[in-house]
């Protein structure tokens, strides 16, 4: 590989009119349009935010109610293509980290795992070239979760020698990192997305249980149970659209789900929507236009990453295949021949980093920390 190590190359997504990639089957870190705002690890200047918008009621001409017409259900959006090229490298490889888009092209990576499984303080901030800043957590940790909120990132739980309960802030413009809440309970492994001013902090793990909270969030005000899922919930990947957040599959107490699911926070209400072809976990997720898209994952095993991408119909539930993230291969490399598309927008994304196969037979799996 030319002295390069592969496990810690970035990318660049070229579609149709945004772009974006994912921890393939690791996390979530995502990069997006600006005008999306934030998701993935997968998850960046958009996933897990609610598109400034965006709209699925059909418009229903006054005189057609008058006569009680039927509403026509709006059309199936269309699956964008992507494409993969190679942008810059990280410093090192890493993986769950929390990780949120800024704005202007630029997202930032807080704590994680780096390639000897030990978790990390650092926190790096990037932009369409490579990497443009660095601060520190106040202790080295992974499977937390981000969002961007009012110009600050804050970073929900996490894990390091045991799971973690407090809410960080960081400010981007002066690299200060304060703590400025806590969770109810100490938790790792949550999703986190924003929508209309408020942060939602899903599912996690405590140590012991899986965890069926969503928890809502906002600057200066105590954290709140906003609503409760059917089942305990961990490594779920989330996304705001139309001021609900779809939370697709992740790994329950009997194993990887396939359940997609549809919060509304005016109601409260969580109802499943739809199923995935198959049971999903440690996917990421992000809001492209009228449809949400789900990246990467794995199933029941350390090592059965995906390569796939999924669109989601958040009203429907409907499932259609997007296109595959550059794969890893049996060995735990990346494929170096990702497909090709013409080019129409290209926005950087990030590490899509592959486990070697032995340290995914190392890993335990009844706890999955990794």
């Amino acid at each position: 590989m030319g002295g390069e190590n592969p496990h810690s190359k970035a990318a660049r997504v070229d579609l149709e009119a945004v772009a974006w990639v994912s921890l393939a089957g690791i996390r979530r870190l995502i990069f997006t349009s600006p005008a999306l705002a934030i998701a993935l690890a997968c998850a960046a200047c958009g996933a897990g935010h609610d598109p400034a918008g965006s709209s699925h009621r059909a418009a229903v001409p006054r005189r057609a109610a008058a006569r009680g017409a039927t509403r026509r259900p709006p059309a199936p959006a269309r699956p964008l293509k992507l494409a993969y090229r190679a942008l810059f490298s990280l410093r090192a490889p890493l993986r769950d980290p929390a990780s949120a888009g800024l704005g202007d092209g630029r997202f930032v990576l807080l704590g994680g795992l780096d390639a000897a499984d030990t978790s990390s303080a650092g926190i790096e901030v990037a932009g369409l070239r490579g990497l443009l800043g660095s601060s520190t957590l106040p202790l080295a940790q992974h499977d937390a979760q981000a969002a961007a909120l009012n110009g600050q990132v804050y970073v929900f739980g996490g894990g390091s020698f045991s799971e973690l309960n407090h809410i960080l802030s960081f400010d981007p413009a002066r690299g200060v990192v304060r703590t400025v809440g806590s969770l109810p309970r100490a938790q790792s492994d949550v999703a986190v997305a924003e929508s209309g001013g408020t942060v939602y902090v899903v599912g996690g793990f405590d140590g012991m249980n899986w965890l069926d909270t969503i928890l809502a969030f906002r600057p200066g005000a105590p954290v709140r149970v906003a609503a409760r899922l059917p089942v305990g919930l961990r490594y779920s990947a989330v996304s705001a659209v139309d001021g609900r957040l779809l939370i697709v599959g992740g790994s329950t107490p009997s194993g990887a789900s396939d359940g997609i699911y549809r919060f509304d926070p005016g109601s409260g209400r969580v109802r499943r929507i739809g199923r995935l072809p198959r049971p999903v976990t440690h996917a990421g997720a992000a809001t492209l236009g009228s449809s949400v898209y789900l990246v990467g994952g794995r199933g029941d095993l350390l090592n059965s990453q995906s390569a796939s991408v999924w669109s989601i119909d958040p009203l429907t539930g409907a499932v259609r295949p997007a296109g595959p993230t550059p794969e890893c291969s049996p060995s735990g490399t990346r494929s170096s021949s990702p497909a090709a598309s013409p080019r129409r927008a290209q926005w950087p994304a990030w590490a899509s980093w592959c486990r070697p196969a032995g340290e995914a037979q190392r890993a335990r799996r009844s706890t999955e920390t990794t």
